[in-house]
Formats: C-alpha cells, structure tokens, sequence
C-alpha cells in the first residue's frame, strides 16, 4: 500500500488520496471530450472504452466507458440494441481487466448528474479495477449475498431471467436493485439469450425512472460480482441503482448523525417508490 493509500486506524476505512485530481475537467461548456472529435473520441464510434487521464487509483486500472457519441442519449433513449452493446462491452473489459496479474476485482459504475459528481454530461460510465477487494463488495461476498426471493411490495420487476426490487434496508430514497433469478457470478457468464433479457429490463428501468419526477433522475449505477483471485462462495452478480432525490429536484442529504453513526435515516418508504416505479414500468 502506497503512502497515498491510507487505511483509518479506528474503522478500517481505506482512503484513497488522489490530488491530481483536483485539476480533471468539470461540466465543460464547449468541447465535449467525448463527442466524435473531441479529446478522447477522434474517430465514429457506437460504444468505446479507454484509460482515464486522471486514475484514481494509483494500483490498478481505471478506465472511461462511453455509451454513445450521441451527447444527449440517456440509457433509457439507447434501446435495447444499444444497452445490449454496453453490456458487451462491461463482460469484455471485466473480462480483460481480471486476467491481469495485479487486479482483483472490478467495478463497473456510472454517476448521472451533478447532484451525483458527474463532471462531463455526455453518456458514460466507468471502470475501476482493484488490485483488492473493497470493504463493501468484501462483504457482500463473504456473507454469500442472494437476491431477496420474497420482495413483495417491494417488487418492480419480475421477468423471466431478471428481477428488479426496492432495498429493504435502502438508504437512499431510490435504491433498487437488478439480479438473475438464476446463479450467475459475472458478466462474461451471460450468454446471448441473458444479455438480451438483461438489456430490455435494464432499458425499462430507466424509463420508468425518467419518468419517476418528471425530469432527467441523478443516479449512481454499479455493478457487484465476482473477484478475479480471492476465492469466495456464491458470488452473485447483480446491479444497484441509487439516486439521493426524494422528490423532483430535491436531495435527501446524508447528515451528521449518518455519517458519524453509519446509521441512517431514510424519508421514503421503499416499497412506496416501488409502487410509483412499477405504475410506470410498461
């Protein structure tokens, strides 16, 4: 471990200083560095993957994902052909990514908005590829997380490879979460018939969150499953959706006694955003 990887003696946290950057583009309102042109796309392209110029980790790998050189596409305008090639892309780089002999584990995440950090609009995710397993995704696995079988009311989606349900224990005021009905540990382990299923839910999903308060919904996306060399049981691959608003453009703001604790205090009732979600999901 680096001196810029620093572990906090009390919790165990690991804090990763990353200063340099401080000075990575914010909100650009000229060129887009995405667009077909710009910086980082010279060339047409559908889907495209590349390191990032300001890695914030100093051990490992991070890489941008760009969804579309449309500038103004969302997940929910790709379609399902254009979702289906993302995911492509996520198992082939995951895939890539943890044959190397320093990697772990690998994060696939996405912040929509600026209420959520995003620096640049244009339609992108990313890749961050450990040479650890982190805190939260350590335990996920050890303690050989399933779906939830009975959601109940809490229930979104159930489709016929894919649910989709409200957190039980949400801390946000949206919190779902997409995973197989079937055991499956990684990405590159859906085949085509999977890919398909998993692009049309992950497609209707963020339809219905678009719509949820009538305007573009700020969200953080990522995806959990299995490390690449520390053995664990069971791992199950599955996406988490957030998103800190509680009503149209207003946040729900971690406080003080949440931070401080790490106990929390949700406004929402989950299975009621699960309801107004599924009256939307068509």
């Amino acid at each position: 471990m680096s001196h810029n990887d620093r572990l906090d003696p009390h919790s165990g946290a690991r804090v990763h200083i990353v200063a340099a950057r401080q000075h990575r583009p914010n909100l650009p309102s000229s060129e887009c560095p995405f667009c077909v042109g710009g910086l980082e796309s010279p060339e047409p392209y559908d889907v495209k993957s590349f390191p990032n110029r300001w890695p914030a980790l100093e051990s490992g790998a991070c890489e941008v994902v760009l969804y579309s050189s449309q500038h103004d596409a969302t997940i929910a305008s790709l379609g399902n052909s254009g979702i289906r090639k993302v995911i492509d892309l996520w198992a082939e780089r995951t895939t890539q990514l943890q044959q190397q002999s320093d990697i772990d584990y690998v994060l696939i995440f996405e912040n929509r908005g600026a209420e959520v950090g995003a620096t640049i609009s244009h339609p992108h995710g990313q890749i961050y590829a450990f040479d650890h397993v982190p805190r939260r995704q350590h335990s996920m696995l050890q303690s050989q997380w399933k779906p939830d079988p009975q959601p109940a009311d809490r229930s979104v989606i159930s489709g016929l490879h894919f649910a989709v349900y409200a957190q039980y224990a949400a801390i946000h005021p949206v919190s779902l979460v997409i995973a197989p009905h079937k055991h499956i540990s990684l990405l590159a382990q859906l085949d085509d018939e999977l890919r398909d299923d998993l692009a049309s839910i992950i497609h209707t999903t963020f339809i219905a969150l678009d719509q949820l308060f009538d305007a573009p919904l700020p969200y953080m996306m990522w995806i959990n499953q299995a490390s690449a060399k520390t053995q664990y049981e069971n791992a199950w691959l599955n996406i988490e959706i957030v998103s800190p608003w509680r009503a149209k453009g207003v946040q729900r703001y971690i406080a003080a006694a949440e931070v401080s604790t790490e106990e929390y205090f949700n406004p929402v009732d989950p299975a009621d955003i699960a309801q107004r979600i599924r009256n939307l999901v068509v």
